[in-house]
């Protein structure tokens, strides 16, 4: 069993099924490699989840990841921002979920993480590491974030992390997003003049993640997560 799914649905907006699930997670998470760390890491999420009502745990997953853009569940904002380079980006990520014979079969966005998670875990062990190693650089500085705000949506992150044969490394000229970010940042000018949006100096690159094209995965088991059930449809032959 794959803990990926387990993880997709602990990071999508908390429905009712997911809070009556809580139990056959545990239960999951005791099943799959790894899951005594996973357990561990993921206690006080779930502990959370029990403890409060459903409108209250959907009150707090708004607060964390919509009010924030810090916190944003899409990988490609935290990368391009909201330059034409990420949408570009967001089509080469379709395609690869095409090329292994998904179709996004849900109104979100291909780069939003818990789809990408539900991705991981209905392709193959060695396919699911290849991609998860690409995008582990802006989980782990998403993780970062969250961590830094106490938030304990924090420990799937750091179960990613330990997932992940790569070692992650630090967002290179990561967006700013709003102006008191950049003033944050950088500082006003000697003049007083608020920075540019987009300066980050001419040594500073990009940091891109990249997902190549590869070989076709024998089909995995068909595990989806609580809201995005249906956002991985297998294609017709």
């Amino acid at each position: 069993m794959s803990i990926y799914p387990v993880l997709s649905a602990l990071l999508d907006y908390p429905e009712q099924p997911l809070l009556d699930a809580l139990d056959a997670i545990d239960a999951a998470l005791e099943a799959v490699p790894n899951g005594a760390f996973a357990a561990r890491e993921l206690a006080p999420l779930i502990a959370a989840l029990r403890e409060r009502s459903l409108v209250e745990s959907q009150e707090a997953y708004v607060a964390t990841f919509d009010r924030n853009p810090r916190h944003s569940l899409h990988l490609f904002e935290h990368v391009h921002g909201e330059s034409r380079a990420r949408g570009q980006a967001m089509v080469d990520l379709l395609d690869e979920y095409r090329n292994r014979g998904f179709d996004v079969a849900t109104n979100e966005l291909p780069d939003y993480v818990p789809l990408f998670l539900e991705v991981l875990g209905l392709i193959g062990e060695q396919e699911a590491s290849a991609l998860l190693g690409e995008a582990i650089h802006v989980l782990a500085a998403l993780g970062n974030q969250l961590e830094k705000s106490e938030s304990p949506y924090s420990g799937i992150f750091t179960v990613l992390c330990e997932l992940s044969d790569v070692e992650p490394l630090p967002l290179v000229g990561a967006p700013v997003r709003d102006m008191d970010e950049a003033l944050e940042r950088f500082g006003t000018g000697a003049d007083g003049v608020e920075p540019l949006m987009h300066a980050f100096g001419a040594s500073h690159s990009p940091q891109v993640v990249q997902f190549h094209p590869r070989a076709e995965f024998a089909a995995a088991a068909a595990t989806t997560s609580a809201r995005s059930r249906a956002a991985c449809a297998k294609e017709s032959p």
